[in-house]
């Protein structure tokens, strides 16, 4: 962290540590993966941008992080609200951003979740990735693999046994 502040340049080694926790935690806000992927650079823009007045609080970086995510989200909502009015819905009340601790544990799970796909061997990677990212068919995986429905499904059911069990163990 405070390499990162006084040489910008190392700054991609608090991005890789980070991403998958502020990715996991904007995802799950706004359903919406390329909205996810846009605000998830738009807090490490910000981030970098704000590096220098960073101050240590005993708060771990990462809840700056979540916090900047927090703002982006609700500038999003802002922003939507504004392009897309409902002149027959009422306002809704804002979104609670505010972090609890069980809120905390569940992004670290996802985070852990998304590291750990990223380990698994690189079909069945894809075929979780098409599948439960994508929400593509087994029909249509297999399709774009050139594999059997019968093959994808045994791929989807090794990643899947592969990730629970990781979890669960020395991971979990």
């Amino acid at each position: 962290m405070e390499a990162a502040q006084s040489d910008p340049a190392k700054f991609d080694a608090l991005y890789e540590l980070q991403f998958e926790r502020v990715y996991a935690f904007v995802a799950t806000r706004v359903r919406n993966r390329a909205t996810a992927e846009q605000l998830t650079s738009e807090v490490f823009h910000r981030a970098l941008a704000n590096l220098p007045g960073y101050e240590w609080r005993g708060v771990p970086f990462a809840a700056w992080l979540l916090r900047i995510a927090a703002n982006a989200i609700a500038d999003q909502f802002k922003r939507a609200a504004r392009e897309f009015p409902a002149p027959d819905d009422p306002p809704e009340p804002a979104a609670d951003l505010d972090l609890q601790a069980s809120e905390i544990r569940a992004i670290e799970h996802r985070a852990q979740l998304f590291r750990l796909v990223g380990q698994l061997p690189e079909v069945q990677k894809q075929v979780v990735y098409e599948r439960f990212v994508e929400q593509r068919s087994i029909r249509e995986i297999a399709q774009r693999l050139g594999k059997a429905p019968g093959a994808i499904k045994q791929l989807q059911l090794r990643a899947v046994q592969n990730l629970r069990a990781q979890m669960a163990g020395g991971h979990g």
